[in-house]
């Protein structure tokens, strides 16, 4: 018992080798998990610059028109392509499909405007901080289009519900940048009939790949087709800009306040949170002190709010100093979930052994996504897998704050082979090549990468 191995389990993990029977439940020791962690974290843009900050998703816009090319008919190479490309990296994406983009022309299919589809042609002044640009918003009472519309998040959610390449998606279609508005040219928005629409499509096409919208509404929203009873995440645009609830009636579109308005300030419990930083506050809100507006400092937005996942640019679009990338690293770890599997319990009892887990969320969010498989292994003293064993445990519904879930299971000992030498844990990504999600535990990746070890074979 003298080699280094030996010494790791009597004295990382304690558990008694000589008499595993009555050995006590070992506790594992905690350390942060990486920025990177799946479906969580800063988000940039497509084909972002290499090692910038650490990412596991990259997010883009597509026009509707590259999509559909006539009546019930569909082009989804475009989606494809990005959809490839992103998971070649190991992300996933996070995408959003818009009919109107400042500065951008023809997102509209060309179907349409043939067939007598009205379309708005403007300056829009709400650009800022960059300067008014042409954009060309829809008629979108227009029959044909809410049709089409229709049709369309069905046809998406046939082909792509679940799919592994996806993140989120958030449901756009619908106002400037897919943003649910048409500000300042509020005439223009849709009606709350045609949101209705748009929204009974989403949740009749979608039960898997989370759907996140801009604006949360309840009953008696002036502007807005109720969201709080629906099966939808929710992102805010203006992160820590415009996000916390300051009591000022002139900041009422704020993010917090149209949570509480609609009574949905727990939807984070069950649907996910996203969002975009604010352009006004890239990477400065990640100083000390910060740039934000009083009052909407990145961590209190952040725990507020439990954001899982924020599109952002400035992170990515030059080197940030050291400072300012040990300040968003330790920010940016805080969002989302984050699992610790707080002690390991092996015993032998008859022909079994017996494991139990107990694991907490010690994050601000729980974990979404269903499909992601957990699995147990049998690792000899190099980290080599030499068995491996399937569970039902989930990620799932594990709340942060709340007390740590039990996960427990049986082995056969004839399955265990004579080699073996540590039990670990994976949680297993649904892309083949995706980035592993690691446990917050100092013995996270001890013996095999992507594997956490729990306790030496008694």
């Amino acid at each position: 018992m003298n080699t280094p191995f030996a010494a790791f389990c009597m004295v990382c993990l304690g558990i008694l080798i000589s008499a595993p029977a009555a050995a006590q439940p070992v506790e594992l020791q905690y350390a942060p998990s990486p920025a990177d962690n799946p479906l969580r974290g800063l988000v940039p843009y497509a084909r972002p610059a290499a090692d910038r900050f650490p990412h596991s998703m990259e997010f883009q816009y597509l026009a509707l028109s590259e999509l559909v090319t006539g009546a019930d008919q569909y082009d989804f190479r475009p989606l494809e392509k990005l959809l490839d490309d992103v998971a070649s990296r190991g992300n996933q994406a996070v995408f959003r499909i818009v009919l109107e983009y400042p500065g951008r022309a023809n997102l509209i299919p060309r179907f349409l405007i043939d067939g007598g589809l009205t379309v708005h042609r403007y300056e829009n002044t709400n650009t800022a901080p960059w300067p008014p640009k042409p954009v060309e918003t829809p008629d979108y009472e227009n029959p044909l289009l809410r049709r089409t519309l229709q049709q369309f998040v069905r046809e998406l959610g046939k082909r792509y519900d679940g799919d592994p390449r996806i993140g989120y998606i958030t449901a756009g279609l619908l106002g400037t940048w897919g943003e649910w508005h048409t500000h300042p040219r509020s005439d223009l928005w849709a009606s709350q009939d045609v949101q209705r629409e748009v929204l009974d499509a989403y949740e009749q096409s979608f039960g898997k790949t989370p759907v996140l919208l801009r604006y949360p509404a309840g009953d008696d929203d002036p502007r807005y087709a109720p969201t709080q009873q629906r099966p939808f995440g929710y992102h805010d645009d203006s992160f820590a800009y415009a996000t916390l609830n300051t009591g000022r009636r002139v900041d009422n579109w704020f993010f917090e306040a149209r949570l509480v308005r609609a009574d949905a300030e727990e939807t984070w419990k069950r649907f996910p949170i996203g969002g975009e930083i604010r352009p006004e506050v890239w990477g400065c809100c990640f100083d000390d002190p910060p740039c934000t507006p009083a009052g909407q400092s990145f961590s209190a937005c952040r725990d507020a709010t439990h954001v899982t996942w924020l599109m952002d640019t400035g992170m990515f679009r030059q080197q940030a100093s050291p400072e300012r990338l040990q300040r968003a690293l330790a920010e940016v770890q805080r969002m989302g979930y984050e699992f610790h599997v707080k002690s390991a319990d092996v015993r032998i009892e008859a022909d079994k052994l017996q494991l139990t887990l107990e694991v907490r969320n010690t994050g601000i969010a729980p974990f979404y996504h269903p499909g992601w498989a957990i699995e147990l292994a049998a690792l000899d003293a190099s980290g080599t897998v030499l068995a491996r064993w399937p569970t039902d445990w989930s990620l799932r519904g594990i709340l942060p704050g709340e007390l740590p879930a039990a996960w427990k299971t049986a082995i056969d000992r004839t399955e265990i082979p004579e080699q073996a030498a540590v039990f670990a844990l994976r949680v297993v990504h649904p892309l083949p090549a995706g980035k592993p999600l690691r446990f917050a535990n100092q013995a996270q990746d001890r013996h095999a990468p992507a594997w956490l070890s729990l306790a030496p074979k008694p």
